[in-house]
């Protein structure tokens, strides 16, 4: 079944329904540099990390446009 036929199909659920699926969905995806494990403080320590990456010009962020045309290529 083809990502298209999946959201056509998803998309006939009501509304709850389609929640908790993306919910699943979402959850299911996990971040390398967020476990379960790690700290609230050390997530902190990473997104004034990743702040300070983007305010010096070391990395460029993306529009979500553009990580989404990335995420479907």
């Amino acid at each position: 079944m083809s990502i298209e036929q999946i959201a056509q199909e998803a998309l006939r659920l009501s509304p709850r329904d389609r929640a908790l699926l993306a919910e699943t969905i979402w959850e299911s995806l996990t971040d390398p540099d967020c476990s379960p494990q790690t700290s609230e403080e050390d997530l902190v320590a990473l997104a004034q990390s990743r702040d300070a990456e983007i305010e010096s010009g070391k990395v460029t962020p993306l529009t979500h446009s553009e990580l989404m045309a990335r995420v479907r290529s």
